[in-house]
């Protein structure tokens, strides 16, 4: 089984398909097989609770049982009511929202035209090996703690192309969606190769009649004929490329060929051959490596950080540099830590390093992709996510902050969507560290994080855009499925700590 996470860990886990409680927001930490996933905390525990108990008595009134509630736009308000009552008031959002059906359908049916560009997504190719998903799910029928797994054959299809348009396309409000990948030493487990990358997009676009859909180029410097391959890759016309300084992210234990964005020797013959394509982005994944993968890994630990940005982007002013995640260090570990390293010192690993290369090496072509960094800080501490939303739009400006969900790893991204559209910077954060206001979902600095800034990197127009997309089969699609009362299915595909099991790892 090729995985992140060691047989010990996996057996620890249970997959998140398997939540008690599908809520339109995880109430704990869903992780891909890329990082340990951190127990859902007291304070979660406390929102679950609340957001159960409304479910049982807004829902009641409304004639809706648990499962049906979380599936209407009352329900995603709960959500929100439940994390201010436990977080403080950092969403826009009222109880009577939660409690008329009405209104909150009116408020999202006012936002479901906003333009969104989301540049970071994933779905895995039909003969993959990272098969931790089905094998969890088969493990955990065996033990018994749902009978119906052990009843029927265990399959992946929900991470892969069909339910890919489902959730990004019909269960939320994404516009257009940028298909990625990530390499591997071992050629099979590529999660999807340049070329069928490139497939997916022209099988998408031509279904829809539109663009609703472009793709990566992975390059692997320093792997054996990978200026090659590049060359081919390339060939596939991609709307940008995409790297992992660390090399084999699936397979850290045995990654051969880790590199850095400023090695003039290696990496710098790519971007020779991306500036002639006519390539403009480069997209790198950064961070996502806590002390305790660190502690595994000490070798790639030189690799993960931003310390290589600001050269490259000074010797390239020609290329984009999109740092996935924003660098963000924390994920798979305790958010306390995070939040406890902000209120200590204002900042927060290395996003804050990557917040300041603008100003350190005088560049204007260093971007920040929220990635992960979004989808885990929204839910675990929601403090810390408006620190690092803050911290972004501080240093790299917020025409530099762009949208980008990990989608499917986390299910259909419109909880990340709402997130954002209701977070707001607390008042006392913004006075401390000078931090601008984000303002309304629609307003001007979430309408450049959502779209106007994806747009401008990959040379949309965004209202043109609007109108093809429009009238294209997609958006047809899309109002059928709403007139027949669609069905999110709420769920996150990745695995979590079963409560009452207690990580026993140390994250120093």
């Amino acid at each position: 089984m090729s995985s992140n996470l060691t047989d010990d860990e996996l057996a620890a886990l249970m997959p998140s398909e398997l939540c008690q409680h599908q809520t339109p927001i995880p109430t704990q930490i869903v992780s891909s097989d890329e990082f340990y996933p951190d127990p859902q905390n007291e304070r979660q525990r406390e929102v679950e609770a609340r957001l159960l108990a409304m479910a049982d008595d807004l829902g009641g009134k409304q004639g809706l049982d648990r499962r049906r509630f979380f599936q209407t736009a009352a329900g995603m308000a709960a959500s929100f009511v439940a994390m201010n009552q436990v977080y403080g008031e950092l969403f826009a959002v009222t109880p009577a929202e939660a409690a008329t059906p009405a209104m909150a359908q009116e408020r999202a049916n006012s936002l479901k035209d906003q333009f969104i560009m989301d540049m970071h997504t994933h779905f895995l190719r039909d003969d993959t090996r990272i098969m931790g998903f089905v094998e969890m799910r088969k493990a955990v029928g065996k033990a018994g703690w749902n009978k119906e797994l052990n009843d029927h054959e265990q399959t992946i299809e929900d991470l892969k192309f069909n339910n890919y348009k489902k959730e990004m396309f019909l269960d939320s409000d994404t516009k257009i969606a940028l298909i990625s990948s990530a390499p591997s030493d071992i050629e099979q487990d590529w999660f999807l190769t340049n070329e069928q990358m490139a497939d997916a997009r022209k099988k998408m676009n031509d279904e829809a009649g539109s663009r609703r859909v472009f793709c990566h180029a992975i390059f692997t410097p320093g792997q054996p004929g990978w200026l090659d391959k590049l060359d081919a890759a390339l060939a596939l016309k991609p709307e940008s490329c995409k790297g992992y300084t660390i090399g084999d992210n699936t397979h850290k234990e045995i990654s051969r060929y880790p590199w850095r964005l400023d090695d003039e020797k290696v990496a710098y013959k790519g971007y020779e051959k991306m500036v002639k394509a006519g390539i403009k982005n480069v997209c790198v994944h950064k961070g996502l490596f806590p002390p305790g993968i660190e502690k595994q890994y000490p070798n790639l630990r030189g690799f993960a950080d931003v310390a290589d940005v600001g050269k490259a982007a000074k010797d390239w002013p020609q290329l984009n540099f999109i740092i996935y995640h924003s660098a963000y260090r924390h994920v798979g570990g305790d958010p306390k830590v995070a939040l406890a390293e902000f209120e200590r010192t204002g900042r927060v690993a290395w996003t804050s390093d990557l917040a300041d290369i603008p100003a350190q090496y005088g560049v204007n072509n260093v971007y920040g992709d929220v990635g992960q960094l979004f989808a885990t800080t929204l839910v675990a501490e929601p403090n810390v996510c408006a620190a690092l939303m803050g911290t972004l739009i501080k240093g790299l400006g917020a025409d530099h902050v762009c949208w980008g969900t990990d989608a499917l790893w986390t299910g259909a991204p419109q909880w990340q969507i709402e997130g954002l559209r209701r977070l707001e910077i607390p008042e006392m954060m913004q006075k401390k560290f000078g931090y601008a206001p984000l303002g309304p979902a629609d307003g001007p600095v979430k309408t450049a994080i959502f779209g106007d800034n994806n747009a401008r990197l990959y040379n949309i127009q965004p209202k043109r855009a609007m109108l093809d997309l429009k009238g294209d089969r997609f958006a047809m699609m899309k109002a059928q499925y709403e007139k027949a009362g669609p069905e999110p299915s709420n769920t996150r595909y990745g695995y979590v700590v079963p409560n009452g099991v207690i990580d026993h790892r140390v994250f120093a």
